[in-house]
């Protein structure tokens, strides 16, 4: 794997564990708790799964035809910077509807983490297969701002994670 794909890969599986291990000695039932009009943390941890696990079938399946692909620049890198910025305001958005449409009701921790496993794991394997002459290549769609690296699809996630985290902790001490 390329060293910046390690680096984007560790430091998203570092942000997915310190998560986990939050919760996973938690009594079930704090896991399924939600206020009225609210996600639980299961809710909240399905999604960012699922989101995960659409995001990375989508760049398997691109990443078969790269050649043909264009290279991320200018214009991602700022698409890029204003999607960070999105997910650290304290600011509600609705999920995108293919990710509400493909997201299964929410999952008990530990089946989730089983799954997530297996979306990281399918993950790993795709990095690990990326040319470095292929790195800059739009291999990920996100719904909102577009095709994007992978590098840069990386770094969605770990906002993503850190955009919910404030939710989940909100919920704890509820």
């Amino acid at each position: 794997m390329h060293p910046k794909l390690r680096i984007r890969f560790e430091q998203i599986e570092t942000d997915r564990k310190k998560l986990l291990n939050e919760l996973i000695a938690l009594n079930e039932d704090i896991l399924w708790k939600a206020p009225q009009g609210k996600w639980s943390i299961n809710q909240i941890l399905t999604h960012i799964m699922v989101s995960e696990k659409l995001s990375v079938l989508y760049m398997r399946k691109k990443s078969h035809g790269v050649d043909q692909l264009d290279n991320s620049g200018a214009l991602e890198s700022f698409k890029v910077l204003v999607l960070k910025a999105s997910q650290r305001l304290p600011i509600k958005y609705s999920a995108p509807k293919v990710l509400i449409e493909n997201t299964p009701d929410a999952l008990p921790l530990q089946e989730l983490i089983r799954q997530w496993d297996s979306v990281r794991d399918v993950l790993r394997n795709l990095l690990e297969k990326i040319a470095e002459k292929n790195i800059r290549k739009k291999i990920y769609k996100h719904p909102v701002v577009g095709r994007l690296d992978v590098l840069q699809a990386m770094a969605f996630f770990h906002e993503h994670i850190h955009h919910h985290w404030p939710q989940v902790k909100h919920l704890l001490k509820n």
